[in-house]
């Protein structure tokens, strides 16, 4: 090997120097502030943060929420051990539990299912994992039937089934559109209330998801996708952007995030569907979506039952610095 070839090897081996923050990054997210001062993208940034790379003063931040203020020294350790993802899921997330269901707090940053066989700490895994550590007696893998998902990057209430007559039940009522489900939500600009109609596609034309009424003139006549109805409820105007609730009468792969997105209104933290917005990206640490009520007649007793939960802290946070 040339003395030049081995400098270059060498040289992606280095760690990115040391920096401080300056004042104009003061008080933002430590994934924002990595990626200004390494002019990495978002996705690089949450990554080093992910495992473990990412060092404050001293600290290795865990959190790509976490506020950093002028005068930070910041430290990359490219070589540094892995964090490995914790496969447990603590018991404050389990909402509800009996014989036939598991209602769970999802947290962000946690796949509902496995994408592929590679993919490992996923929420059924860990719901399977908590199954086995709690219920005495249990032989074998716990049984979990996966009847809705939600995206990787959303927070909130998610439902699992333990036995087959829940999950038949409970396919019924989701295909019937009968289950009761409410998310918060943070968009660009202001938006008013409204209900937003569409048929969505698989692909749109340009390789995303999407609306036939959205791509017409891309897609032709003869197109057609499933039906999807979002009601959208403005709740709060904020700096630049809204906080709003939205309730699904259809559960459409990413039916929110396209419709909010084709109305002019992304949500804050998306990177996907953004195409064609044209006014200031609000920075945050993911897609601000929290599934924040669950409600279905529970598959024995036909009784209607449901769980809330409050947005959580990241999103939270975001929701704070604009109202401020």
């Amino acid at each position: 090997m040339s003395s030049k070839v081995r400098g270059k090897v060498n040289e992606k081996k280095r760690a990115p120097a040391a920096k401080t923050v300056p004042d104009e990054l003061d008080g933002r997210f430590v994934d924002a502030i990595v990626r200004s001062l390494y002019d990495v993208s978002w996705g690089d940034a949450r990554a080093w943060i992910a495992r473990g790379a990412v060092r404050v003063d001293g600290a290795v931040m865990t959190q790509a929420t976490t506020t950093v203020h002028k005068g930070a020294t910041v430290t990359i350790e490219l070589n540094a051990p892995r964090r490995r993802a914790p496969h447990e899921i603590s018991k404050e997330r389990i909402a509800h539990i009996d014989a036939h269901v598991v209602v769970v707090n999802k947290p962000p940053g946690v796949s509902s299912i496995a994408f592929d066989e590679k993919e490992t700490g996923t929420l059924d895994e860990k719901v399977r994992d908590y199954l086995s550590a709690t219920t005495r007696g249990a032989k074998g893998r716990p049984s979990l039937g996966v009847v809705h998902r939600l995206d990787k990057e959303t927070s909130g209430l998610m439902v699992f089934t333990r036995t087959w007559l829940a999950k038949q039940s409970l396919t019924s009522q989701f295909r019937a559109h009968t289950v009761e489900r409410e998310y918060f939500a943070i968009v660009h600009g202001n938006i008013r209330s409204q209900t937003i109609t569409s048929h969505i596609v698989a692909d749109r034309g340009d390789g995303l998801r999407g609306s036939i009424e959205a791509m017409r003139n891309r897609l032709g006549r003869g197109a057609e996708g499933q039906l999807a109805v979002t009601h959208i409820e403005a709740i709060e105007k904020l700096q630049g952007a809204t906080l709003i609730k939205c309730r699904l009468e259809t559960g459409r792969t990413h039916q929110i995030r396209i419709h909010l997105s084709e109305a002019g209104h992304p949500i804050v933290g998306e990177r996907v569907y953004i195409r064609g917005f044209t006014g200031e990206a609000i920075e945050a640490p993911r897609v601000m979506l929290h599934a924040a009520r669950l409600g279905f007649v529970h598959p024995v007793g036909d009784k209607e039952v449901h769980w809330e939960e409050p947005m959580p802290s990241d999103m939270a946070a975001v929701y704070a610095a604009l109202r401020a």
